[in-house]
């Protein structure tokens, strides 16, 4: 990937909302406490009364106390953030990687896999053409756009990076689409190899640039000062038909943050 900076089309310089809490009103709150018991010792044999009322008086304060302890918990638990809606996807597990500032979901019961040149990689070890990886190289860009159309950039990627020079290859498709104000390009493609055709689809994105401050200083030592980000996932052309919804949330759900 990290030859893509001499390629003569994209090198031009990379290459809280909280649900309502639940707890006790101040106003016409009902304790789950003991009554008090007033009681007037006039003989001894009162005593076991007055051992009641006093005992009974203890278990007031001991819920009392319960009630402060427990409300807060409550309270904290009927929380539900934003941020962890992906990761309660139903059928997939969540990866987020805080150094490099990027997440997403891929289907339960892939395996974490080592790949030289390759940032992360999730895949079938019963199907191996099903798998998502995720590779990033700098660049002094600062947004996907700057390196032309999203069909340019597949087009790119997809002949010198994301199939072997022998496939034949396919774009199928390629768009653009905005999060959080952030541009992404989504493209699907085909590669076929003399046994077998792979099926993919993919996202890329522009991101976690320097700070302004440090900005001059890095561009005079040559640095990058970007991070270009692709994630790819696919499948045998065969098992597409079964496996293009959740190939399309793992693309879906990629995301970069700021680090």
């Amino acid at each position: 990937m990290a030859s893509l900076q001499n390629s003569p089309s994209i090198h031009r310089t990379l290459l809280p909302n909280s649900l309502p809490q639940l707890g006790f009103q101040k106003k016409n709150a009902v304790l789950p406490v003991c009554r008090r018991s007033i009681s007037v010792i006039v003989r001894a044999e009162n005593s076991s009364m007055a051992s009641t009322s006093l005992s009974q008086d203890k278990c007031g304060r001991r819920h009392m106390i319960a009630v402060g302890v427990v409300a807060p918990w409550v309270s904290l638990l009927n929380q539900t953030p934003a941020s962890f809606a992906v990761e309660s996807k139903k059928g997939f597990l969540s990866v987020t990687d805080k150094n490099d500032g990027y997440s997403f979901v891929y289907p339960f019961g892939w395996q974490e896999v080592i790949i030289e040149g390759q940032d992360k990689v999730f895949k079938d070890v019963i199907e191996p053409l099903e798998s998502v990886s995720i590779n990033l190289v700098k660049t002094s860009k600062q947004d996907i756009r700057d390196f032309g159309s999203p069909q340019e950039v597949a087009q790119i990627l997809i002949k010198k990076f994301l199939a072997p020079p022998t496939q034949k290859t396919k774009i199928i498709a390629a768009s653009e689409h905005d999060v959080d104000g952030k541009a992404y390009y989504t493209f699907e493609f085909t590669a076929q190899a003399p046994n077998y055709i792979r099926h993919a689809i993919g996202a890329v994105t522009v991101g976690n640039g320097m700070k302004l401050v440090c900005k001059m200083f890095y561009l005079v030592l040559g640095n990058a000062l970007c991070r270009f980000y692709t994630l790819t996932t696919g499948a045998n052309e065969r098992r597409w038909g079964k496996m293009k919804d959740r190939l399309e949330t793992v693309v879906d759900s990629f995301k970069i943050f700021s680090v």
